[in-house]
């Protein structure tokens, strides 16, 4: 069968699809510990959730502008006003809410980039990211820092990177899948050299309340943390998945100049139209009550440093001869495992199918971030599972 050459190098989610194996394999009564996903394994926070109920019983189930909710447009873009420590004003004009973060950055993609076009993408990279460029018919030419440095790049790297043909940068922090978090300094170089040579850069900010800091309440720097005129071309892509437990209500946004944010609205406006209605009310009331949303996190985040304290600890102890990367932020912990390829092994994706086989703990294959060292273990689950997953890890190595 033919298919239109758009898609022809396009390959599936490796996430979702070791996420659903592991389901399957669980629905056939297998005992399976599932730490591939990257989801949030709370409820969405009761407050939130009853707003939508509301609208659903107000009626609120219609059409809204393709760019969203004008009141949401408005609260989203007084909470990144108001949390900004660069000094932004931001206009509703200037956001796009969207169906989840991912379309933001697939719209991004497709009306910055074409054909002839080079995109720099860090890596380990969120597995999206090069099947979005390549959708949009640019080239994605991946670019790393070095490994002591958490993978986070600096202007040298980016520079050695880039050619006449470069025209976009897409960065993660905290980092899918390391965890890595790029301080104000480091951001502020990366952001100041793509500002010098015209370059969009494209900040995937999904996970930045999701940060591991000594002070309460401190969010990882973000580009708006910048001065304004140390940032060129931009769009900032964030939602309420992450941060609020609430992927499936498919709520993201994007940020930028309203010159820009008119493109992806109208864009949008030809694919998906409006992110559902019931949901934008969901996340219109997480966005008008921060106090109660910075309560929120704060909860599920306390969660999230102890998993990720107790993992990494067990790993350590239990399997010394793998290497972390030490995750500042996020809910994932990126494990070094080449040491174990043997007898045949070929790479991280053989690796993590023998593992699921033997023990039914579920990682997903570094090759699928860029990194084939490398697998992801996602922590976003209960103590007593992660404790478990490591427990059957070491057993299984001890003979």
């Amino acid at each position: 069968m033919d298919f239109s050459p758009n898609i022809q190098k396009l390959s599936p989610s490796a996430t979702i699809a070791v996420s659903t194996l592991a389901r399957k394999l669980k629905a056939q009564g297998r005992d399976i510990i599932n730490l591939s996903a990257g989801e949030p394994d709370f409820p969405t926070p009761d407050w939130i959730a009853q707003a939508a109920i509301r609208g659903i019983r107000d009626g609120r189930t219609g059409y809204t502008p393709a760019p969203g909710l004008p009141e949401l447009r408005e609260a989203v873009a007084r909470d990144m006003e108001t949390r900004s420590r660069g000094g932004w004003a931001v206009e509703p004009e200037s956001v796009v809410v969207t169906c989840g973060a991912k379309q933001a950055l697939f719209n991004a993609c497709f009306a910055l980039f074409g054909k002839g076009d080079q995109v720099l993408v860090a890596s380990p990279y969120w597995t999206s990211y090069p099947q979005m460029v390549g959708l949009a018919g640019a080239e994605a030419n991946f670019v790393k820092g070095p490994e002591e440095r958490g993978f986070k790049l600096s202007p040298e790297e980016l520079e050695a990177a880039s050619g006449p043909r470069t025209r976009g940068l897409i960065l993660c922090s905290p980092s899918n899948p390391t965890g890595a978090v790029y301080t104000r300094d480091e951001l502020a170089a990366v952001a100041r050299w793509a500002r010098d040579r015209g370059i969009w850069l494209i900040s995937d900010e999904i996970y930045r309340r999701i940060v591991f800091s000594e002070s309460e309440g401190e969010m990882a720097a973000g580009l708006m943390d910048l001065e304004p005129g140390e940032v060129g071309p931009h769009v900032v892509v964030d939602g309420v998945s992450k941060c609020f437990a609430m992927t499936g209500w498919r709520i993201g946004f994007a940020v930028t100049s309203p010159e820009v944010a008119d493109k992806l609205s109208a864009l949008q406006s030809h694919s998906t139209s409006n992110a559902a209605t019931p949901s934008q009310m969901a996340a219109l009331e997480a966005f008008t009550h921060p106090e109660r949303a910075d309560a929120s996190v704060a909860e599920m985040l306390e969660a999230f440093r102890r998993r990720r304290d107790l993992t990494a600890e067990a790993i350590r102890t239990r399997l010394p001869h793998l290497s972390i990367i030490e995750p500042q932020g996020a809910f994932y912990l990126f494990i070094r495992v080449d040491s174990e390829f043997q007898d045949g092994m070929a790479d991280s994706q053989e690796w993590c199918s023998q593992v699921l086989e033997e023990t039914g703990v579920a990682l997903v294959p570094g090759v699928a971030f860029g990194d084939d060292r490398y697998v992801r273990l996602s922590y976003a689950t209960s103590d007593d599972l992660l404790t478990e997953a490591v427990r059957r890890l070491a057993e299984e190595r001890e003979g």
